[in-house]
């Protein structure tokens, strides 16, 4: 049985050599992220600025207060969203889940409306903590719902509770657009979702949750392939299923909510990097998981550096350009893995 639950596919040798080549990859997406944009810098003058920066040249001035906090933005908000969205697919045995699937990005989006309409808020950092409470709190009301009954909380009733709180909320955020049209500008900038302005106080600010969630996630690698093996069989195996799946909800809420909070509601990079993930390394959950949290920053610096080059002087938000991009992709995943299983 233990077998079973480590669901080994691969020779562990081979997914370390996985890890490697992301590793590899992920370097160089910072590093173009540190030298690529409207204004190129070469990569003498990236490492100048980073060991031996001279004030008043702009090279180092662009690299250091612009470059450096987005891409660590991008780093850590893209690994909370890769991981998010690998955790709410196995704990819902769905493989279109994302972490939108609680209600925690249209909760996010609801709390910062109403603090850019009823106080004015107009900064990342100030959309921060409005963010995560608004992400947190639609994880309580979906969970404490679907957690009602006998069966107690499901892949199905979470599902469907959190279908029926998105589109509460989005109908509450089209109220208050349409009553203050002022707020819509602001809005629509956040809700695409963005790595430039976000001061490296954000980041610290949120670096603890996304910390512990990282740390719960790796931790249920194991509960996650007992229970995609289905809930009966998992009690068999000796886990406490209602645990596990309470465990595994406030990691996501930990990761989404700090990675909404951060960039804004990007929801595909959660949505596709699982998929990408276990392509790589099949279907056990505890190497799913490390390599969601490697694919998933490589994601979004790249789609934030392909945003600053395609149009530039000026930029396409990471939010586009991962939905425009990526899409097709996720689309040939799918299609390639019907070809395997076929």
């Amino acid at each position: 049985m233990t077998s079973t639950l480590a669901a080994p596919s691969r020779p562990a040798s081979r997914h370390l050599v996985t890890v490697l080549g992301l590793l590899v990859l992920l370097a160089v997406a910072l590093a173009a992220s540190l030298a690529l944009g409207a204004r190129d810098v070469s990569p003498a003058q990236v490492w100048a600025a980073l060991v031996d920066p001279v004030a008043g040249d702009n090279d180092h001035l662009v690299v250091r207060d612009l470059r450096v906090p987005r891409t660590l933005v991008g780093l850590v908000g893209g690994a909370a969203l890769g991981v998010a969205g690998a955790l709410m697919q196995g704990v819902t045995r769905n493989p279109i889940a994302d972490p939108g699937l609680l209600g925690l990005n249209s909760g996010a989006s609801l709390a910062v409306l109403v603090a850019i309409s009823g106080l004015g808020v107009t900064s990342a950092s100030g959309y921060l903590w409005f963010a995560f409470a608004g992400a947190a709190l639609a994880a309580v009301v979906v969970y404490g719902a679907a957690s009602l009954g006998f069966e107690g909380v499901t892949p199905v009733k979470l599902a469907l509770v959190g279908a029926a709180f998105t589109a509460t909320a989005t109908s509450l955020i089209t109220v208050l657009l349409l009553a203050d049209t002022q707020a819509l500008d602001d809005y629509r900038f956040w809700q695409v979702g963005s790595l430039a302005n976000r001061p490296l106080d954000v980041l610290l600010t949120v670096l603890p949750f996304v910390l512990v969630g990282l740390a719960l996630a790796l931790a249920a690698g194991r509960v996650l392939n007992a229970l995609a093996l289905g809930d009966d069989v998992a009690r068999g195996l000796g886990q406490d299923v209602a645990r596990g799946r309470l465990l595994v909800v406030l990691a996501v809420v930990l990761l989404c909510g700090s990675a909404v909070s951060m960039v804004g509601p990007i929801a595909f990079v959660g949505l596709a990097v699982p998929h990408l993930a276990r392509a790589l390394v099949g279907p056990d959950h505890r190497w799913i998981v490390v390599l969601s949290a490697l694919l998933g920053p490589v994601l979004l610096i790249a789609a934030d550096v392909v945003g600053r080059l395609v149009v530039r002087p000026g930029e396409l938000e990471a939010g586009l350009v991962v939905a425009l991009v990526g899409a097709p992709v996720l689309l040939l995943i799918v299609r390639r893995s019907r070809a395997v299983a076929a």
